[in-house]
C-alpha cells in the first residue's frame, strides 16, 4: 500500500472529513514520525509496532562493478519491529497462508 493508496482507503472509511484533511493528518504523523527518529527518539505504537535506530558501524564496502574496496562511514539507521498484534494478525491471515503454499 502506497502513502496515496491509505489516504484514499481513509478517505472513503471516514467521509464525514475532506481528502485534503485527511492527506494532511497523513502527512503531518509521517512527518512527526520522521523528526523523531531524525532527534534519536524511539516510537511505539502499541499494537502495531516500534520504530527505532539502529547503530551502523564504518566498515570496507566494496563497489560491484570495479570490485574496489570503498570505506563506508558510520550510520544510524532506522528499524522496525512489529508489534504482538500486528504479527499475529499477520500470520492468521488467509492471504498470507496462499502466498506460502
Amino acid at each position: 500500500m502506497t502513502k496515496s493508496e491509505l489516504i484514499e482507503s481513509l478517505s472513503h472509511k471516514l467521509d464525514q472529513f475532506t481528502h485534503k484533511d485527511i492527506e494532511q493528518s497523513v502527512n503531518t504523523i509521517l512527518d512527526t514520525m520522521i523528526d523523531a527518529l531524525a532527534h534519536g527518539q524511539r516510537i511505539e505504537i502499541r499494537g502495531f509496532g516500534s520504530f527505532s535506530l539502529h547503530q551502523r558501524k564504518a566498515r570496507l564496502g566494496r563497489n560491484p562493478k570495479t570490485g574496489e574496496q570503498v570505506p563506508l562511514p558510520a550510520r544510524r539507521v532506522p528499524h522496525f519491529k512489529p508489534g504482538k498484534a500486528l504479527r499475529e494478525k499477520v500470520n492468521e491471515s488467509r492471504a498470507f497462508t496462499d502466498i506460502i503454499r
